[in-house]
């Protein structure tokens, strides 16, 4: 790319969020490129456990202009999100370059410089859409290094199945821990263990085979308090008061929580009734690891599980390409997300913050948002 070509948007990342945005700006006359590093769309996907099914709806999960196929389940499948998201970059013949590894962005003369595969290009207007979920998070833990036993992160989940016959402690009680117990309470796992320092703000799947998360938009229209009475009502209502069974209190309510520090809220399918039951056991969080394969709780016990899995979250990765540009929390998310940031103009964050919705409903909306408003900056 050339200096000539500084009118056309670059749009970093062919996910969902990168894919919409560069239709949208189609839509409105402008022209883009979205460079991808990975050799397909949907490889960040592929990789994922096979288990995987949404937690959103197929109606709020899909590209615009495109359903799922007819038949497809209410929560698809992971390979059927992958052929989702496949044939809408075909079917709109996205402009995406493959094998293009973003390395930094920066400010030159007026524009923003994208440097990727040791070559510098030039944009008026760059789309940051990498994804939230980049780079698997591992705590530092006491002993983890010369840990004896089994320790992956949940990013390295690969099926239940595969963990027939093992005893398994999960730790973290947000929405990938909930995921993987959801998967292995039909395993014929061992003893199942959830170490939770939080308890989580979680909702069903569905309720009398009805998907709650169709009712979402209602949801995220409501006022931020009444909208956590409603998620809280709801839990209470369906699980009583699971602090009986050891899963400590919410800190927060759970709207609140998704829009102020990010947490995603959990999705249910059986594994609350299994914690009811005992077939997870709810214990501390951990202290430490010991070399014999022991795991220290923070209450003194000590559990020696054949596998334990981190769903300790991600990190966006950010850092590295736009560090030194003032637009990132001490965390490593984006200031701003949907819209360019006061001391970056031109510079346009995209599907960096969990939504009630679904990350997929709320990154197709803001693509049409980011596309209008760079639309009007070039008519203006």
């Amino acid at each position: 790319m050339s200096s000539t070509d500084v009118e056309r948007v670059i749009v970093i990342g062919a996910g969902p969020a990168g894919m919409a945005t560069s239709h949208a700006l189609g839509k409105a006359g402008v022209a883009s490129v979205i460079l991808e590093q990975e050799a397909r769309i949907g490889e960040p996907w592929r990789r994922r456990h096979k288990n995987l099914t949404l937690n959103t709806h197929r109606d709020l999960s899909a590209m615009p202009g495109l359903t799922f196929p007819k038949g497809t389940p209410a929560f698809p499948h992971r390979d059927q999100l992958v052929e989702h998201l496949t044939a809408f970059g075909k079917h709109h013949r996205l402009p995406i370059e493959y094998g293009v590894t973003v390395d930094a962005i920066s400010r030159q003369d007026g524009f923003w410089a994208v440097r990727a595969n040791g070559t510098k290009w030039l944009a008026r207007d760059v789309v940051v859409a990498t994804g939230r979920d980049k780079h698997p998070y591992m705590p530092d833990w006491k002993g983890a290094k010369t840990f004896g036993g089994r320790l992956i992160h949940a990013a390295d989940f690969t099926q239940a199945a595969d963990f027939a016959g093992k005893s398994v402690l999960v730790i973290g009680a947000g929405n990938s821990g909930f995921d993987l117990l959801n998967h292995l309470i039909r395993a014929q796992t061992g003893q199942l263990w959830l170490a939770a320092r939080n308890g989580p703000s979680i909702l069903p799947k569905r309720i009398a085979k009805v998907a709650v998360h169709k009712f979402s938009p209602i949801t995220n229209a409501l006022p931020g308090w009444l909208a956590d009475a409603v998620v809280g009502t709801t839990q209470r209502l369906m699980w009583g008061d699971m602090t009986r069974h050891g899963l400590p209190k919410a800190p927060g309510g759970g709207v609140s929580r998704l829009r102020s520090d990010y947490t995603a809220i959990a999705a249910d399918d059986g594994a609350m009734d299994a914690i009811k039951a005992g077939r997870i056991k709810v214990v501390p969080t951990v202290r430490e690891f010991l070399a014999d394969g022991g795991v220290v709780l923070s209450d003194g016990r000590t559990i020696h599980p054949d596998v334990t899995i981190a769903a300790t979250g991600y990190r966006t990765g950010l850092e590295k390409l736009v560090g030194e540009l003032g637009v990132l929390d001490e965390r490593g998310f984006p200031l701003v997300n949907g819209s360019d940031h006061p001391n970056a103009p031109g510079l346009w964050f995209l599907g960096m913050r969990p939504s009630i919705r679904g990350c997929f409903y709320a990154s197709v909306r803001q693509a049409g948002q980011i596309a209008k408003a760079i639309s009007r900056s070039r008519r203006g």
